[in-house]
């Protein structure tokens, strides 16, 4: 009995050591996306605001999650916290270039009407 004993606490301290530690740098890393998102302006196209929103849903959830020690489902909503911070960073990037090439072809028909 004594070594069963053992072995079930042995196993315990096993099972509670292999647990997953908290996702910071996903999170740290989640968050600076969105941060870029924004600062691109990513609230002013649709499509990357809408990934931007459910960024910042995934990170709130996340924090929820590492709050309650659901470390591995946290680094999963974090995975796709970062995938679409980063989307959204994309699609500003994509409408910022748009936005200077209409600028530009603006610019160029000015100039021909001009001369």
């Amino acid at each position: 009995m004594r070594k069963l004993a053992i072995i079930l606490i042995g196993l315990l301290l096993v099972a509670c050591g292999s647990s997953m530690p908290a996702p910071t740098d996903r999170l740290a890393s989640a968050e600076a996306a969105s941060r870029s998102a924004k600062e691109l302006g990513a609230n002013n196209e649709p499509k990357a605001a809408l990934h931007l929103k459910l960024a910042s849903d995934q990170i709130d959830q996340a924090k929820k999650l590492i709050a309650d020690g659901d470390n591995k489902r946290a680094d999963l909503v974090l995975q796709r916290a970062n995938a679409d911070a980063e989307l959204a960073v994309m699609l500003a990037k994509e409408h910022n270039a748009k936005t200077e090439a209409d600028k530009a072809q603006q610019n160029v028909k000015k100039i021909k009407e001009g001369k």
